[in-house]
């Protein structure tokens, strides 16, 4: 029903302003294509190398781990699922605050909101009482919706229409890329070092991830464009010729990665 409701929202998108594409040189080709926008842009690249370990790790506690501290701890699934319903109750509140905030560095804004992601799982390490892990799970998911309409927001921003999907495409990729595996190997994990260590080293592993992240300079500096996105694609056109000896990233701003 909620995809159905989605997919009726977005027959209201106004996408006649929109040129026609010209074919492409078929599917290898718009890899490569897709690869070249992706790799050239610092903030993109880490940011999905940092998701790919996050959501790694956080889809293994949530999957595999959180159920047996419910079952051991809560008194069963009934909790667990309140706990995953705060936690989709968070995000609920985070685009609504979105809608409201619009943070100037939008990348900063949104990877400060990641670190909260690191407290579910230090949560499920305690344990806390369920009351706590229910506010817990509301703050990270008010958090990672923040990122979310910011990275977004990002995106539409500073990446050429026509080449969009095919970076999503290695977005989504590179961000999921992972999860298989950190679930395979959350229960052998578990026996070598204990349920506990394996959930603390989740959080440790977020943390980690996300501030290194904010150590590339292109993520702290992206800043939200105050006109339109065709006034500021249109205004890229524009550029004045390089210096002789600067090298390419001295000769943009962050914002013309693109």
């Amino acid at each position: 029903a909620a995809f159905a409701v989605a997919g009726g929202l977005r027959s209201f998108l106004d996408v006649s302003h929109i040129p026609p594409r010209a074919p492409g040189g078929g599917m290898l080709a718009d890899l490569r294509d897709g690869w070249r926008e992706f790799f050239g842009r610092p903030w993109l690249w880490s940011i999905v190398v940092a998701f790919s370990i996050a959501n790694a790790v956080v889809g293994a506690a949530d999957a595999v781990y959180g159920p047996l501290v419910a079952r051991d701890s809560f008194g069963g699934a009934g909790p667990w699922g309140l706990a995953l319903a705060a936690f989709g109750a968070g995000t609920v509140a985070g685009a609504l605050l979105m809608t409201r905030w619009k943070p100037r560095r939008l990348l900063l804004a949104g990877m400060l909101g990641i670190f909260p992601l690191a407290l579910p799982s230090a949560a499920l390490a305690v344990p806390v009482p369920i009351g706590v892990l229910f506010a817990v799970m509301f703050v990270a998911g008010a958090t990672v919706e923040v990122f979310g309409v910011s990275w977004m927001t990002a995106l539409h921003q500073e990446i050429p229409e026509e080449k969009l999907s095919r970076i999503s495409a290695y977005d989504w990729f590179g961000s999921i890329a992972l999860m298989p595996l950190a679930a395979a190997a959350a229960g052998p994990t578990e026996s070598a070092f204990g349920r506990t260590a394996a959930l603390w080293g989740c959080a440790a592993l977020v943390t980690v991830v996300t501030g290194a992240v904010l150590c590339v300079p292109e993520v702290r500096n992206l800043r939200r464009h105050t006109g339109s996105v065709p006034e500021e694609r249109e205004a890229k056109e524009v550029k004045p010729e390089p210096a002789a000896n600067g090298s390419a990233d001295a000769e943009r701003s962050v914002g013309g990665l693109g």
